[in-house]
Parts: structure tokens; sequence; C-alpha cells
């Protein structure tokens, strides 16, 4: 029997307080207030790739050099006029989807290779990319080498979805004798088993109950 999750504790939740300081990508020093509005975006979005939120609007004064808040306001209301931010119901500056991510600026290919050329063709947000359910979604950090031929390595962080039902052939996050693990889910002659990606792992034959608490979305590494 699976349990979908019911089981499973609440995932972390990641936010940054409301009031914390943020790290300022530069100065008033040297962020000249005639800059364009490209520019000050760009800013921006350096503050949001470091903080994981846009600036206060005493932050905003800071990076820009201005001595009013009122600069800061105007420069706000314009972003939100043309549609790069918005406000919530506190009044707190948010990115609209998909206007703070990374430049993709075009292809490669893993075959032969070709000139490479650069062209902005969108900018991608690697949390919309990665992340179909965040009200539903967390990171675990993998600790292990039973799934390595799936391409998960120790040290590894996985996005674990908790929203949809398994089915056989799935990665799923599982509890077996109260230990969570990674493993492929199979369907074996009317019960489940857990299978690992390493061949010198068991495969694991649950024999009270399985309990899954979610099923792996992505895999992110870092190499340097």
């Amino acid at each position: 029997m699976i349990d979908e999750g019911r089981r499973i504790p609440n995932p972390p939740r990641y936010a940054n307080p409301p009031h914390s300081a943020g790290k300022i990508p530069g100065n008033g020093s040297d962020m000249a207030l005639k800059c364009t509005t490209d520019d000050k975006l760009e800013a921006l979005r350096r503050f949001y790739r470091i903080n994981r939120r846009l600036p206060t609007y005493s932050e905003i004064c800071r990076i820009f050099g201005y001595n009013s808040k009122n600069a800061a306001f105007r420069l706000a209301s314009k972003l939100v006029e043309e549609g790069y931010i918005e406000k919530d119901d506190s009044g707190r500056l948010i990115p609209i989807k998909g206007r703070f991510g990374l430049p993709l600026v075009g292809y490669v290919q893993a075959g032969f290779p070709t000139p490479a050329e650069e062209e902005l063709i969108d900018t991608l947000s690697l949390d919309e990319y990665l992340i179909d359910n965040p009200d539903a979604s967390f990171l675990l950090k993998v600790s292990g080498d039973s799934m390595i031929e799936a391409g998960i390595f120790d040290g590894d962080l996985v996005i674990i979805d908790r929203s949809m039902r398994a089915k056989s052939g799935d990665i799923v996050l599982a509890c077996v004798d109260n230990e969570w693990t990674l493993k492929y889910l199979r369907s074996a002659s009317g019960s489940y088993e857990l299978v690992p990606a390493n061949p010198k792992y068991p495969v694991i034959k649950p024999q009270g109950e399985l309990t899954v608490g979610g099923i792996v979305k992505a895999v992110i590494r870092r190499y340097q």
C-alpha cells in the first residue's frame, strides 16, 4: 500500500525575512543617477539573484545613491507600470514571473563543436523552470551513492514534488521502517518495491506500509 505523503513531515519553507538586510551589488557611488532604466533594472536583477528578493525602498536609495525615498518610489512605480515588478498586499516589491531570471543566450551542441553564437533569446528563472508546484515542493540534499546510475550523486540537491501521484518507474522519496530513502518505485506482483540505481545495493521489498513522500522532479549539482 502506498500512502501518498500523508505522513511526510511538513517540508521546510524558504523565505527571506521581510526586513533582513540584503547584500548590495555596488553602491550609489558607482551607479550614476543618470543611468538608464535598463541599467537600473539590471542592478535590481543582480540584487534579486543575490538576495532572492527585491530591495526595500531604503536599499534602492543605497544602490542608486538617491537622497530621498521619493526617487525610489518613482522608479518602483515606473517598473510597475512597465510590467517588471508588482506590489504584494503589504506593499513589498515582488518580481513579475519570468522577469528576473538568468539570461538564456542560445544553445550549445553536446556533439560536434560549432562556433558559439551568443544571442539573447529569453530570460529564464530556474525556480520557474524546475518547479511546477512551488507550494508542494521542497529541496533535499542527497547523501550516499545508491542512485548514481540515475545521475543522482552524493551531495546533489533534489527537488521533491509531493503533489503528484507516484507511479511505477518514478524516482520517489519513500519511507520504509521509519527511514526515508530515494529510490525507483517499481510495481511487482501486486505490491511495490524500491529499486536502487547502483548494483551494489539490494532491492528493498517493504513488508509493511510504504509511505511515498514525493517524486523527484529535478536534480541540481554544482561543479565548482
